[in-house]
């Protein structure tokens, strides 16, 4: 017969209570973030009127790009991103395509009306007295001085910047009229919008990067079914040949790391002595085309010292740890033995996936939703760094009225963000805060519920005196019910335990990024301090939740009870739990490893046109090691979806062994419930522990 679940009852039912609460508050944030926000103020740039650009069923909706009157007033591209340039910003179809001044424009308008014509769109809506004074246009904000070759750039006007010779250029020129009878160097540009030349490179190569993945995204499917279908026979593989598999595994991968070792030394060796190959890689920075390192020696020897480094500690982790090897090999064929008899569980990372999606989908939207609630907020800009009205709020309609001109001239009243005055903005920062944490909080119990339901399917295993004529019917699905119903409270009381201290490594990342240019070296060496201790805790919390989980599912007693006799039981059992909790995740490791891997060398001899049988197949790509860092990525992130649930199977069955040991003794009466043959090995590997300490 099976061991009986004790005593069926809802645990920490308070927690589970408040978690419930939490939920509903929760889809209330968003439904009030629904209401109050508008995603269009993060999707489309914003005027100095605070109109939308390229918004349909306005005056703008053929409008959509953001045109800076004088781009000269911009500091650096994050002022230009952020709306923060003290310049008159307005809504326009198309950048200008050439130089031209509103001097030059009126001086040539007698002859030919086509020169304001071009120059009008780049005014404000309604302007049309192109006779008007250059000094009033320009104390009004009617028109900019000067234009400038520009092209878009995230919906704003850049200037053409090209590099011909090593100088730079706009439209082939140097320099250039800035309209108030001044002759400009283009660095003054380069200066204005620093850093824009290589923000367009960057997209270059991201339009790239897309056309790769729109043609290759077929391949890149076909490698991910591949080691899925790798990881499945892995696995099954195990529960009949797990101890050759295992040690071909181990062999294979410190093969593989030698003849990568080799083949390194091989490659630095020969590019030594060649001209241009002893350039270092700092020398030439970073290039799109990952070729051109391949071409240095210096790279080969990163490399190769590198795996050097890997082998050596592979092979130093196997010579301390060979007595534990065969104890690993003897519960990761048990563990497969499990999974055999409830092949369901491989499938349940699905749905673990598909409830981290929609909870990842709802709290990105509702930070969007939160960051663009509010009206618009104006701001005085003024290019006078003592002007005292400098961010002060101000209204466009009445500003003209005001005496803020007169005593900072040149100043601006533009658009700034979207806010408030009422509680509900004031309190945005705080609500994106809670947005946070609770999306934690969500993301750490759909995690638990997935580990507790395999724990429940993979103890019904083990308890199961009669092997498999025992084991309950869908055992998955029973587990998944029992975790969900009667132990909500528990695994979102962990799961909380687990957030905070997430939310706190957050916070400290957070002042860390903020605080990288002060100069306090003590402030900065506490943070480090705090960031380290905060990790440490994070992932000792994260172990015993592991094991919390398993003995709910086991016993289902509540969160607390279960820590502390996981906690117990495995202080306990200490030398196993090295044995479990490194050797065997090691093995798995090294298996995610070799599969990862392999389907990596399949997809570089692919992606390189080195399989002659199907060399016609493959698709023509700016960048081959776009889709192959794709597949390789993709790949090792399958085999740890299959991994994971043989770990958490390993896990269960080890604590369960542990129990056995201690609630039976192998009488007829108090029978094991382990199989013969792994209870031989685990017994024997403590004699040595045994006589050490008798002695």
């Amino acid at each position: 017969s099976t061991v009986t679940y004790p005593e069926l009852g809802c645990t920490d039912v308070l927690c589970c209570v408040i978690f419930v609460i939490v939920i509903l508050g929760y889809i209330a944030l968003g439904a009030v973030a629904w209401m109050h926000g508008d995603p269009r103020k993060v999707v489309y740039p914003t005027d100095s009127y605070g109109q939308f650009c390229g918004q349909q069923g306005t005056p703008n909706a053929n409008k959509a790009i953001l045109f800076y009157f004088n781009i000269l007033h911009c500091a650096n591209p994050a002022v230009l991103i952020n709306l923060q340039c003290p310049t008159t910003q307005l809504c326009v179809s198309k950048c200008p395509d050439r130089f031209a001044t509103y001097l030059d424009m009126q001086y040539n308008y007698s002859r030919n009306r086509s020169y304001w014509e071009y120059y009008r769109q780049f005014c404000k809506p309604g302007f049309d007295n192109p006779k008007k004074s250059v000094a009033q246009v320009l104390r009004d904000e009617d028109c900019p001085s000067m234009l400038v070759p520009s092209r878009p750039f995230l919906q704003r006007c850049f200037p053409d910047f090209i590099t011909r010779n090593g100088t730079l250029t706009v439209a082939n020129k140097t320099d250039f009229k800035d309209g108030l009878g001044k002759t400009r160097s283009v660095v003054d540009l380069r200066d204005a919008a620093n850093g824009i030349a290589s923000l367009l490179d960057a997209k270059e190569v991201g339009t790239k990067i897309f056309e790769d993945y729109a043609s290759s995204w077929y391949w890149i499917l076909i490698g991910l079914v591949i080691t899925m279908v790798i990881s499945l026979l892995f696995i099954l593989l195990l529960r009949f040949t797990a101890g050759v598999l295992l040690w071909c595994v181990i062999f294979g991968v410190i093969a593989a790391v030698g003849y990568g070792i080799w083949h390194c030394y091989w490659e630095y060796v020969t590019l030594r002595g060649k001209p241009n190959a002893d350039v270092t890689i700092s020398d030439i920075g970073f290039q799109t085309d990952f070729r051109v390192y391949l071409q240095l020696s210096q790279t080969w020897l990163i490399f190769m010292i590198s795996l050097a480094v890997i082998e050596a500690v592979i092979i130093m982790m196997l010579i301390f740890l060979r007595r534990r090897v065969r104890i690993a090999i003897a519960l990761l064929k048990e563990g497969s033995k499990a999974v055999s008899y409830i092949m369901s569980t491989l499938f349940y990372p699905i749905i673990t996936f598909l409830l981290l999606a929609l909870c990842i989908a709802y709290w990105a939207v509702t930070a969007i939703f939160l960051a663009s609630s509010g009206d618009a907020v104006y701001k005085v800009m003024s290019t006078q760094p003592n002007c005292k009205y400098t961010n002060i709020t101000c209204n466009p309609e009445t500003f003209s009225q005001s005496n803020v001109s007169q005593v900072c001239p040149g100043s601006q009243c533009t658009f700034a963000f979207y806010g408030g005055e009422s509680v509900y903005h004031r309190y945005i920062f705080v609500l994106q805060l809670c947005n946070l944490l609770v999306f934690l909080w969500l993301v750490n119990f759909i995690i638990a519920l997935g580990q507790c339901t395999l724990a429940g399917a993979f103890a019904s295993y083990y308890w199961a005196l009669k092997k498999p004529a025992d084991i309950p019917a869908c055992p998955l699905a029973a587990s998944f019910s029992r975790a969900l119903r009667y132990h909500t409270g528990s695994l979102a009381f962990g799961a909380l335990i687990l957030s905070i201290v997430q939310f706190f490594r957050i916070v400290l990342e957070y002042l860390d990024h903020k605080l990288k240019g002060a100069h306090n070296a003590f402030v900065r060496f506490l943070l480090c301090c705090m960031k380290c201790c905060f990790w440490c805790l994070e992932r000792f919390i994260k172990f015993m939740n592991r094991n919390a989980y398993i003995m709910i599912a086991i016993y289902g007693k509540n969160f607390c009870a279960s820590a502390r006799d996981a906690f117990f039981l495995l202080m306990r059992n200490v030398v196993r739990v090295a044995v479990l909790d490194k050797v065997t995740d090691f093995l798995l490791f090294l298996g995610k490893l070799l599969i990862s891997g392999s389907v990596g060398v399949l997809a570089f001899f692919f992606f390189t046109r080195k399989i002659p049988v199907i060399q016609e197949e493959v698709p023509s790509l700016n960048y081959y090691w776009v889709p192959l860092l794709t597949v390789i990525f993709g790949s090792y992130l399958v085999a740890h979806g299959f991994f994971n649930v043989y770990a958490m199977c390993v896990d269960t069955l080890f604590l369960c062994f542990c129990e056995d040991l201690e609630r039976n003794d192998g009488s007829a009466s108090k029978p094991y419930y382990m199989p013969a043959g792994l209870h031989k090995i685990l017994k024997r590997s403590d004699q040595p522990a045994k006589k050490y300490s008798g002695s």
